[in-house]
């Protein structure tokens, strides 16, 4: 992507990548290293997608409550739009509900300089690789991987389990929809057996 910041290279930029299944601190993680930024005296920037707005409508927010200004876009472009010049580090949070788009806007900040913190799921609640966010870690200098506790045995969880008869792709959620799962009782077919069995029982019984 050709855009402005790419012709006012000053300072070698990076790409960072936090990711995990849900509830092991990814934006906690986020929030952590935005702080640190902070008192280093940089310049930020932080989005989030507009759709994500399950604790806060403009800051992101961790499960925990833990909040950080942001600004709520709703597409990757509008992010190129607005990022300063002047700013130093661009952190994004739930990467994986942007479009593919934020794959070269991510490469293009990095490119003019800063330094780009994207914090996301990296699989969906089938267990597959989630949006944009297999070909950001391709090109990340830097990868953070999270992990939660399977709520089944107490292990480390790397899978996010859906807990309602809704297979649409994205379902923004918290712990009414999801939870952490290990491997071995992480079950991706859970949600298709919740709405077949919500089916079956709306079918007219014979008299």
């Amino acid at each position: 992507m050709t855009d402005s910041f790419s012709r006012h290279k000053i300072n070698p930029g990076w790409i960072e990548v936090i990711v995990g299944c849900m509830f092991s601190g990814k934006t906690e993680e986020l929030i952590k290293q935005l702080h640190r930024a902070q008192y280093a005296r940089r310049s930020l920037q932080v989005f989030k997608p507009l759709i994500d707005n399950r604790y806060s409508e403009n800051d992101v927010a961790s499960h925990k409550q833990t909040t950080f200004p942001s600004e709520p876009v709703k597409d990757s472009v509008e992010i190129l739009r607005q990022v300063k010049r002047t700013t130093d580090i661009v952190g994004i949070d739930e990467a994986q509900f942007f479009d593919d788009g934020l794959i070269d806007v991510v490469e293009s900040l990095a490119n003019a300089g800063k330094r780009v913190i994207v914090a996301g799921l990296d699989t969906d609640w089938r267990g597959e690789p989630f949006g944009c966010m297999p070909q950001i870690m391709a090109k990340a200098e830097v990868i953070h991987k999270q992990y939660a506790i399977c709520v089944v045995c107490g292990e480390p969880a790397t899978r996010t389990q859906r807990l309602v008869s809704n297979n649409s792709e994205i379902l923004v959620g918290s712990t009414e929809s999801y939870e952490a799962r290990c491997r071995q009782h992480f079950d991706p077919e859970l949600s298709l057996r919740l709405g077949a069995l919500e089916t079956s029982k709306d079918l007219p019984t014979s008299p």
